[in-house]
């Protein structure tokens, strides 16, 4: 159960969310390369974003991210299910909003799970636009969503990527123009923008662009950020999604550095 004081202190809107912490599952039961037990999982996931949350983290997001590879946009019913236990059990152990990202793509299931769950927010890579991946071709489908959303689930915000990370537009190539359509078109309430990939730096001068076009939504660095990037990523960025650069080794699948997150988060409150 989810007290009803966390309940209220997890309705922050999403402007209000500025350093955005990543809890990185391993590979769920049912996928490819599984090992741990879901009970194992999920205290795994709650041990992270509690540590994440008494650093000073505004929110956490959880994704599968050891699933790899992945369902294009429609994951399987089994990590659904085990999407929900975990995110159930992290959203009752932490008092900060929690976002669900369900990789590669599917929106409808990480809505979901987050409308099953009590999550304030979903992150979707691709809202709109049409996209070359790893996956294969992906295609946008906000129209579906939205009236989705306010069938069950219309307090879970989403927050969308723009020319999203391991991918090439093939539709809008321009950044600026991408960013109002998903915005303006799609109905995103937040923007991402990131580098080619996970842990990748993000090129600012992008970010830039996007924040001109769309500067009445809060926009989100989604990779990159560092200790020493932090302060000028958000003199541009109205906050940023943090993973890679807490873990050991700078390797996005290794536990959080207690003393990368210290030297992080020291360096976000200073700027």
């Amino acid at each position: 159960m989810v007290s009803k004081n966390k309940r209220k202190r997890s309705g922050k809107p999403l402007e209000a969310l500025h350093l955005i912490g990543m809890v990185h599952l391993p590979p769920l039961p049912g996928s490819a390369n599984a090992a741990m037990s879901i009970d194992d999982i999920g205290r795994l996931a709650v041990s992270e974003a509690r540590l994440l949350e008494k650093a000073g983290f505004d929110a956490v997001i959880v994704e599968n991210f050891g699933d790899a590879p992945f369902a294009a946009t429609d994951a399987p019913k089994e990590t659904l299910a085990a999407m929900s236990i975990v995110v159930r059990d992290v959203v009752g152990a932490v008092g900060v909003p929690v976002g669900v990202n369900l990789l590669r793509n599917d929106a409808f299931g990480a809505l979901a799970v987050a409308a099953a769950t009590g999550a304030l927010f979903i992150r979707v890579n691709v809202l709109s636009g049409v996209y070359a991946t790893d996956q294969g071709i992906i295609t946008g489908n906000a129209a579906e969503l939205l009236a989705r959303r306010r069938l069950v689930a219309p307090h879970v915000q989403i927050a969308a990527d723009v020319h999203v990370k391991h991918a090439a537009p093939l539709s809008q190539h321009d950044i600026a123009l991408a960013a109002e359509e998903t915005a303006y078109r799609a109905g995103a309430d937040a923007l991402i923008v990131s580098g080619s990939g996970t842990g990748v730096p993000t090129d600012l001068s992008n970010a830039e662009r996007v924040k001109r076009a769309v500067p009445d939504r809060p926009l989100w660095i989604g990779s990159g950020a560092t200790a020493e990037t932090i302060c000028d990523t958000l003199k541009v960025a109205d906050g940023a999604i943090v993973g890679t650069a807490l873990k050991r080794g700078g390797r996005t699948t290794n536990p959080i550095d207690p003393t990368k997150m210290s030297k992080f988060m020291k360096a976000a409150r200073t700027g």
